[in-house]
């Protein structure tokens, strides 16, 4: 029995969508917000060199540029820990290709779309029930009227649920296999396996396809995002308690204000929340 591998580290994810073209074109017409007629036909890889250097670049996946026989640039990350500054650098990238563009002999009115295609396996929504977000220019007081060029779609992977996009079913294939696929798969759905594109992909992330050091550099970049995540989560944790010890020593302020007016210690009590030893303590 075929034991697999996580598709969304690095070395998986740039096997499948880095080295197979077919397997590209299925996913970014599955999950772009193309209008019939505009599908991808065919793609071309590009250099990555758009991609700067940051201190998360070790769990960021932006190996995925790529070019349709319309000239439309695709550029794919996977992003494995939210950053705020994400979304800012998920511009950066795709401005850059867009303006990248425009030699010396070139017309502006040749530049050819950008699309930004980029899943994230955290929650950085919460308050909203989506799982896929499409960004583009549009007029404020007519959103009808649209400026082509730069498009952005961010897949928030944990909010995934098949029977939102039920009448998707490339959408829902490819995000099952990037959210159902792990080291603990013992055999995957049917529904996998019965696609051609997909049940591709699967062989390409099973074990017994990778070299030991290839193995090895796969524990590692877990290990990695792990250590990222840990560190995320203390440098917040640290904000919370920061916000916390200054929001009561306002607290603090305030009973001892209304102490020096003579307001009883109940009183204080029932309007500050603090205990009545607290107040009698300042």
């Amino acid at each position: 029995m075929a034991k697999y591998l996580d598709p969304k580290a690095d070395l998986t994810f740039k096997k499948v969508f880095g080295e197979y073209k077919d397997l590209t074109i299925s996913f970014l017409n599955a999950l772009l917000p193309l209008k019939q007629g505009e599908e991808i036909l065919s793609v071309e890889y590009l250099p990555s060199e758009l991609v700067p250097e940051t201190p998360f670049r070790k769990n960021s996946i932006v190996d995925v540029r790529c070019k349709d026989n319309f000239g439309r640039q695709f550029i794919v990350e996977m992003q494995t820990v939210w950053s705020d500054e994400f979304k800012q650098r998920v511009m950066f990238n795709a401005s850059k290709a867009y303006v990248k563009q425009l030699g010396k002999s070139k017309r502006y009115d040749l530049l050819q779309p950008v699309y930004s295609l980029n899943l994230v396996n955290e929650v950085f929504e919460p308050k909203s029930n989506v799982c896929i977000y499409n960004y583009h220019f549009v007029c404020d007081e007519d959103t009808k009227l649209v400026i082509d060029g730069l498009h952005l779609t961010f897949v928030e992977l944990p909010k995934f649920k098949p029977e939102t996009l039920a009448d998707k079913k490339m959408s829902v294939l490819w995000l099952r296999f990037l959210t159902e696929i792990d080291e603990n798969t013992i055999e995957p759905a049917p529904e996998l396996i019965a696609d051609k594109n997909i049940k591709e992909a699967l062989e390409l992330v099973e074990q017994s396809a990778f070299t030991e050091a290839q193995l090895e550099a796969y524990d590692k970049f877990w290990d990695a995002v792990r250590y990222e995540k840990a560190r995320v989560f203390d440098a917040e944790l640290s904000r919370a308690e920061g916000r916390a010890e200054g929001e009561l020593q306002k607290t603090l302020e305030i009973a001892r204000n209304l102490k020096q007016y003579g307001m009883s210690t109940s009183d204080i009590a029932k309007m500050t929340g603090l205990s009545e030893k607290e107040i009698n303590s300042l």
